[in-house]
C-alpha cells in the first residue's frame, strides 16, 4: 500500500497572469493553498518497482531545420552500435528530403528497430552471385533490408538499399489517414501488416531519443501551419515524440517543494470542465473515484482542503513504462480501465473533487511502471524534453 498526497487547487486568475513578478506572487499563494493536509489511503497493487529516474533537468535543445549527418561520428546509445545509428540517420535523411514531418521519422525508426534492429538484413534466398552488402541474415524467408520488405516492395537490390526502403516506407505511411495523430502501432501496422502489430509500441521512446540525438531535438517539434515549431505540443497538437500537454495553463504548485515534499506531481490551474487530454498514447490502468480520508467515495461534489483523496482520476500506462496520472476531475472519467487511448484524446474534465481548494488538474508522471510514490518524477522537465511543456508557452 502506498499513499497519494491530497492536493488542492489554484484560482482561475492564475491563467491570466503572465508577467514574471505576478506569476511568482501567485505561485507563493498557490503553495499555501494547494495540497493542504495529509495523505489519502490509496491502494496501488497493480504495478510496482523501485524508482530509476534517468530523466535530466535540462533536455536537448530543439533546433528546427537541422539536417541529419550520415557521415562522421555517431552519438552513443547502449542499445545500438555506430552502424545501426548510421542506418537511423539514413532513414531521417530520406524523411527530410521528402519533407516528412519529424513524427514520421520516429515512426519509421521505431518500425525498423522492430523489424531489423536497424540492420540491413539479407536472407538465405539471396543469390551469392549478387554479393550484396549486408549486416546479417534475417529469419524471414523472403523479407529484406531495414524494414524487412517482401518482394512486392521491389527487387532484391532495391530492398537491400536503405534509401530505397525508407522512401517506400514513407510513401505508404503518408497514405494512412491522419497518420500524425494516430498511435505509432496503428500507423506502423498499416504499412507493414505485421503478425505482431503491438510490438512496435515498445520502441517509441528510444526512437524519439535517437531522432533527438541525430536531428537536433527534432522529436520535440510539432507541425503548425506546415511549419515545425519547438516545444508547442498541447491539446490537438502532438509532438514528434508522441506527447502533448494534458491541459492549457501554467504550473502553479510544483513537484515535491520544500513546503510539500510529498507532493508527487504538479498543479495546473484550469476552469471547471476544461478538457483534459491524454498526454500520450497508452492503455488506461485506473479510472475511478479515490476514497477520502474517511474511506468515502463521494467525488460528485467539490472537495476541500484536508478532505483527502485524488477525486475522480485516471492513470494511463505508456510506451517505455511511463505512467501519467490526472486528478480532481469534475465527474466520472470519459475512459475505462483497459481502454486504449490516443495522444490528445479527451479523457475527462477538470474540476475540484477530492482534496482540493479550487479547480485545477493535478498531473503526475511515474517511471518503470511504478504507480506508487517511489516511481514519481518531476513532470516539468519530463514533458519539456518531449516537446510538450506544461507552462503553455513554446
Amino acid at each position: 500500500m502506498s499513499a497519494l498526497p491530497g492536493d488542492a487547487g489554484s484560482p482561475p486568475l492564475r491563467r491570466k497572469l503572465r508577467l514574471g513578478v505576478l506569476a511568482a506572487a501567485l505561485t507563493t499563494v498557490l503553495t499555501l493553498l494547494c495540497c493542504v493536509g495529509g495523505a489519502a489511503a490509496f491502494f496501488l497493487t497493480e504495478l510496482g518497482g523501485e524508482k530509476k529516474d534517468g530523466m535530466t533537468e535540462a533536455g536537448l535543445a530543439c533546433t528546427v531545420g537541422q539536417q541529419v549527418k550520415i557521415t562522421g561520428d555517431m552519438p552513443r546509445f547502449a542499445e545500438y552500435g555506430e552502424g545501426q545509428l548510421r542506418n537511423a540517420a539514413v532513414i531521417i535523411k530520406v524523411g527530410q528530403d521528402m519533407k516528412v514531418p519529424a513524427r514520421g521519422w520516429v515512426i519509421a525508426i521505431a518500425t525498423a528497430m522492430q523489424e531489423s534492429a536497424l540492420r540491413n538484413l539479407a536472407n538465405s534466398t539471396v543469390p551469392a552471385s549478387l554479393a550484396l552488402p549486408h549486416e546479417g541474415v534475417g529469419s524471414d524467408y523472403d523479407s529484406l533490408g531495414l524494414f524487412q520488405q517482401r518482394p512486392g516492395w521491389g527487387s532484391v537490390q532495391q530492398r537491400m538499399t536503405p534509401t530505397y526502403t525508407a522512401r517506400k516506407f514513407y510513401e505508404k505511411m503518408l497514405k494512412v489517414p491522419n497518420w500524425e495523430r494516430r498511435p505509432l502501432t496503428v500507423v506502423a501496422q498499416r504499412v507493414q501488416v505485421s503478425a505482431y502489430p503491438s510490438a512496435y509500441r515498445k520502441h517509441e521512446e528510444l526512437a524519439s531519443r535517437i531522432v533527438d540525438a541525430l536531428a537536433g531535438g527534432a522529436a520535440r517539434t510539432v507541425e503548425i501551419a506546415g511549419r515545425a515549431v519547438c516545444d508547442a505540443a498541447a491539446g490537438a497538437r502532438i509532438a514528434a515524440s508522441g506527447w502533448t500537454a494534458p491541459i492549457p495553463g501554467g504550473v502553479g504548485s510544483g513537484f515535491r517543494t520544500a513546503d510539500r515534499p510529498s507532493h508527487n506531481g504538479v498543479d495546473i490551474a484550469a476552469r471547471k470542465r476544461t478538457e483534459i487530454h491524454a498526454a500520450a498514447t497508452g492503455r488506461v490502468l485506473v479510472a475511478r473515484c479515490d476514497p477520502d480520508h474517511s474511506g468515502r467515495r463521494d467525488c460528485d461534489r467539490d472537495g476541500w482542503p484536508g478532505k483527502g483523496g485524488c477525486g475522480w482520476f485516471v492513470d494511463i500506462l505508456h510506451a517505455g513504462g511511463f505512467i501519467t496520472r490526472y486528478c480532481h476531475m469534475i465527474e466520472r472519467p470519459h475512459v475505462v480501465p483497459g481502454q486504449l487511448v490516443e495522444a490528445g484524446q479527451v479523457i475527462g474534465l477538470s474540476g475540484t473533487s477530492g482534496n482540493s481548494s479550487g479547480p485545477h488538474l493535478h498531473f503526475e508522471v511515474h517511471v518503470n511502471g511504478d504507480r506508487s510514490s517511489n516511481g514519481a518524477i518531476n513532470p516539468v522537465p519530463f514533458m519539456r524534453e518531449r516537446g510538450a511543456p506544461l507552462d503553455g508557452t513554446p
